[in-house]
């Protein structure tokens, strides 16, 4: 026998289950929000930080001392604090007492509450700056002072704000729109959400990776390779994620816009691509992860700093194996995703964040219908809002319906209309299909503007010219099929919502495919209404994704927005009959349709021996056919009868996490006692004590337990990890030679030209015709065998052998032009300072004429020096190396300035009052308050 408790409506929606330090039973757990490690890595990333301090102060001038403000410039007692982290700090550990306040401030462990260091804390501070005049210990200080810009005299604030600014891996907020043809980033800065753009400055990236035999193409490049390389170019990343070879829609329908060959890997679908020469097998998880990486590397470069943690947007019809097969696919990439967010409710939340209309009851909450049509699934979701919240109601999907299956309608009718019109067998090419493909979809863009478009597509196959053009309603005839499939999503997630057509305030439009008119028309006419169009429909899942992960990251304040999603497929747990109880049930419906999420349930059994549980889906609609059902096995051990030889209580924690992952996490013992209680009864006088023995549970221990997930393992995803990281090494050495390879050949084009034009004067007949002589023989070798597949230190030492000689002529072209500038500058500051040590201004009154006299000196030898060096400049040619550089002449500015300007602008001594007068005192200014750095979402 086994029954299930649930916990109570009103906790499921309770806002708190967006601060990461807030856990309760239907609020994400610590562990999914953030790692254990965390400090760790930000430790390291402040040792790093410090240790090129230490390199910058040592190049500085005598007597400098570099300003606090900046970062990475900070004093020794940073460098020494920061060592004693790492050295008591293992990774297993918490941070030792004299951080630890420190370290959980940067942590955000202490969000919304004052972080008060110890007196030990300060005192060891301040007695390490001892002498330090530019700094001051402060014993108290709030994380509201982490968002004030950092100042000269913070003093052990500024450590905290540095430890909070230097930890790389937690602090930046990203958001993915994991999308099918492309996905987007999304990142926190700026007080809102900027879209990041790539390599070519596009704002989304390709999915796709493509293999050469010498390395991968992932993104634009991918997409760029894809024409001539379309083999071995693996898209379609989003829809084979966790999926089997013999699934349905993987014979039916994927296969339809995959050119790579699929195999199996591991009991899911792969592909097989000839990379480096061989036949080689992917998983599609580890593709993803590549990808993701790519998406990773994309960030890092714009935000000029490490990204790790990420809320990742995902199709919401994932099934658990897909939401695993996502987090073994980031852990790949070297992510952390703090989430995986359907992509509606990301949708949802970026519209819901943003609103300040929004009911205050929630019982008559604003009802909201998104409907996402993208590249290859058809979405809808039904959510409610009201003041500080949103719930979604209703969801439902059509995963066969996108801009792709539009595309593969009008690939056949052209290609049935050239077969007609040219003769060629359209279908029977591979490349050729890629092609026409690729002009469908141009064509099908055109026509979501214009009446009519045309199609060109230039040397289809045999050295055909295709051409030909349609007009609107020719589309729109063409996929009524897919037009009339429309309406069933729309109805599903009304149903499942438990609302009307009237109860709807605004349909919002999402995806690239809702901008086709037949399919703006379909949704207006089911509903009776005009369409909204306030959001993005590019960008507004990865905007969504962004918000999500600023909610859940400690080092962003975002207005309070509780999210509550559902599941979408209803998830039963089945078990054996205990012996000698014929009648128990063998299965129980724990999470059932339109459970909340995250949700945890207790499942109660009793038992005489170790038992087994498994975790599948009910398999009836919206499940897909096809699917495999199974989720998970749980084996609980160590169960036996009680003392007396009774049943044992038996009582198993199942939780649907922030994930949408189903997992078994605990199994613990409960008994029934008997206690005594006492109780008063009466009043006044006729108070009097009544004993009375009750029955209450108690917890007698945990069982120990096994868990298996229809999941890879995790050798798999490290083994698979290693790989990811030796060819992310390995792409990187390839671009970095082809990157030198191309620096060589350019210079020898650029040097042999010039050489005769702008470097004529510079340059000596030996050296030219040394310099011609070495540009002949590198460009010769470049083209030969050798040459063309070099490594990367063949082309860096011929091109540093050539600017031996090269940078020589360079510098006396460049000293020739920069030098008369430097000059004019070193005397124009010259000159100020000899007459304001001459011209007996009465600013300059309160300065003696020694030290006038030390300024006059100072510019005179300056200005001696100068004059000398330029003269004997002038009388060598140019083509032998200067004399004098413009660097040492900006070098000796930088010195009179410095040593003149310390005594000039020496302030006037303060003015003794007359006794029995009084100076008026000024009010005391007030201090401008710092704002803090809240989020703009409005």
């Amino acid at each position: 026998m086994a029954t299930v408790r649930c916990p109570s409506p009103s906790s499921s929606l309770s806002p708190s289950l967006l601060l990461p330090h807030v856990q309760n039973r239907n609020a994400p757990s610590q562990s999914d929000s953030m790692p254990s490690k965390c400090h760790v890595r930000r430790m390291s990333t402040l040792l790093a930080a410090t240790s090129e301090y230490k390199e910058s102060v040592l190049a500085l001038p005598s007597g400098r001392w570099p300003c606090v403000a900046a970062p990475k410039q900070l004093p020794e007692v940073v460098v020494s604090l920061s060592s004693q982290i790492l050295t008591a700090t293992p990774q297993a550990a918490a941070p030792p007492p004299l951080l630890r306040q420190a370290v959980y401030a940067t942590l955000g462990e202490g969000r919304g509450r004052e972080s008060v260091l110890s007196s030990d804390v300060a005192s060891v501070y301040a007695t390490s700056v001892a002498g330090s005049s530019h700094l001051e210990a402060r014993p108290y200080c709030s994380l509201a002072d982490l968002r004030k810009p950092p100042n000269s005299d913070c003093g052990f604030t500024f450590l905290i704000r540095f430890l909070n600014m230097a930890s790389t891996e937690c602090s930046i907020v990203v958001g993915i729109d994991f999308g099918n043809l492309s996905s987007k980033i999304g990142v926190a800065r700026h007080r809102g959400i900027d879209i990041i753009t790539n390599e070519v400055s596009n704002r989304s990236t390709p999915s796709l990776i493509s293999f050469t035999p010498k390395q991968r193409f992932i993104g634009e490049a991918a997409k760029t390779a894809e024409t001539s390389n379309f083999k071995n170019t693996v898209g379609s990343l989003t829809r084979m994620i966790g999926r089997t070879l013999d699934d349905p829609d993987v014979q039916s329908e994927e296969k339809k816009y995959i050119n790579a060959k699929l195999v199996d890997v591991g009991g899911q679908a792969g592909t097989q691509v000839q990379y480096l020469g061989d036949a080689t097998d992917f998983s599609y998880t580890q593709l993803v992860g590549a990808f993701l990486g790519k998406l990773r590397d994309t960030a890092s470069t714009e935000l000029k700093q490490a990204v790790s943690d990420v809320v990742i947007a995902i199709p919401g019809w994932y099934t658990d194996v897909q939401r695993r097969a996502m987090i073994d696919a980031a852990k790949i990439a070297g992510l952390n995703p703090l989430r995986l967010i359907n992509s509606n409710t990301a949708v949802a939340l970026g519209y819901g964040i943003t609103k300040a209309d929004l009911p205050e009851d929630p019982e008559n909450p604003r009802y909201v219908v998104f409907v996402d049509v993208g590249h290859a699934t058809y979405s809808v979701s039904v959510v409610a809002f009201s003041k500080g919240q949103l719930v979604v109601k209703g969801t439902a999907h059509d995963r066969n319906f996108g801009g792709r299956d539009i595309d593969y309608a009008l690939v056949q009718y052209f290609a049935k209309e050239f077969q007609s019109k040219y003769k060629i067998d359209v279908l029977s090419n591979p490349k050729a299909i890629f092609r026409l493909a690729a002009g469908c979809e141009r064509l099908k863009k055109v026509l979501s503007a214009n009446t009519e478009a045309p199609l060109n597509v230039e040397s289809i196959m045999n050295d055909v010219d295709a051409s030909s053009s349609m007009k609107r309603e020719q589309l729109e005839g063409l996929i009524e099929n897919l037009l009339n499939r429309f309406d069933g999503p729309l109805e599903a997630a009304l149903t499942q919502a438990g609302i009307s057509k009237e109860q709807v305030h605004s349909i919002e439009l999402v995806g690239g495919s809702t901008r086709i008119p037949a399919i703006k028309d379909k949704i207006s006419n089911f509903f009776g209404k005009p369409l909204s169009y306030t959001l993005n429909q590019d960008e507004a899942v990865a905007r969504g994704a962004t918000f999500a992960c600023a909610s859940l990251s400690p080092v962003f304040r975002v207005r309070e927005f509780a999210v509550q999603d559902i599941i979408n497929y209803p998830i039963k747990v089945q078990w054996q009959k205990e012996p000698g109880n014929p009648d128990e049930e063998t299965e129980l419906t724990v999470f059932p349709e339109k459970n909340a999420m995250p949700s945890t349930k207790i499942l109660t059994f009793y038992r005489k021996a170790p038992f087994e549980l498994e975790s599948e889906y009910v398999q009836e609609p919206p499940l897909p056919v096809g699917t495999n059902p199974r989720i998970g096995q749980f084996s609980i051990n160590g169960v036996k009868p009680t003392d007396s030889g009774d049943l044992a209580c038996v009582k198993v924690k199942a939780r649907v996490n922030l994930n949408g992952i189903t997992n078994f996490e605990q199994a613990y013992g409960v008994q029934e006692v008997e206690k005594e209680e006492v109780t008063i009864t009466g009043e006044g006088d006729d108070k009097k004590e009544e004993t009375r023995i009750v029955k209450k549970l108690e917890r007698t221990g945990d069982y120990p337990t096994a868990a298996q997930y229809n999941t890879w393992s995790d050798k798999v995803v490290d083994d698979w990890l290693e790989a990811e990281g030796k060819m992310h090494a390995d792409d990187k050495l390839v671009q970095e030679t082809e990157e030198r390879k191309n620096a060589l050949e350019e210079y020898v084009y650029d040097m042999r030209g010039k050489l005769d034009d702008r470097y004529k004067a510079y340059v000596q007949a030996s050296e030219k015709e040394q310099l011609l002589s070495g540009l002949q023989q590198a460009e010769d070798w470049l083209y030969t065998d050798e040459g063309e597949d070099a490594p990367k230190s063949a082309y860096v030492k011929r091109l540093d052998e050539l600017k031996k000689v090269g940078d020589k002529v360079v510098l006396r072209w460049r000293e020739n032009d920069e030098r008369p500038r430097a000059a004019a500058q070193l005397r124009e500051v010259i000159n100020n300072f000899l007459s304001a040590a001459q011209n007996g201004e009465e600013k300059y009154a309160h300065i003696s004429d020694e030290d006038k006299q030390k300024v006059i000196e100072k510019c005179a030898n300056t200005q001696h020096w100068l004059e000398d060096k330029l003269a004997r400049q002038m009388e060598k040619p140019k083509n032998v190396d200067p004399i004098i550089t413009s660097a040492e002449i900006l070098k000796n500015k930088d010195d009179v300035q410095y040593t003149c300007a310390s005594i000039m602008n020496r302030p006037k001594p303060k003015t003794t009052e007359t006794p029995g007068t009084e100076t008026p005192k000024e009010a005391p200014k007030e201090e401008p308050k710092q704002p803090e750095e809240d989020m703009d979402i409005d």
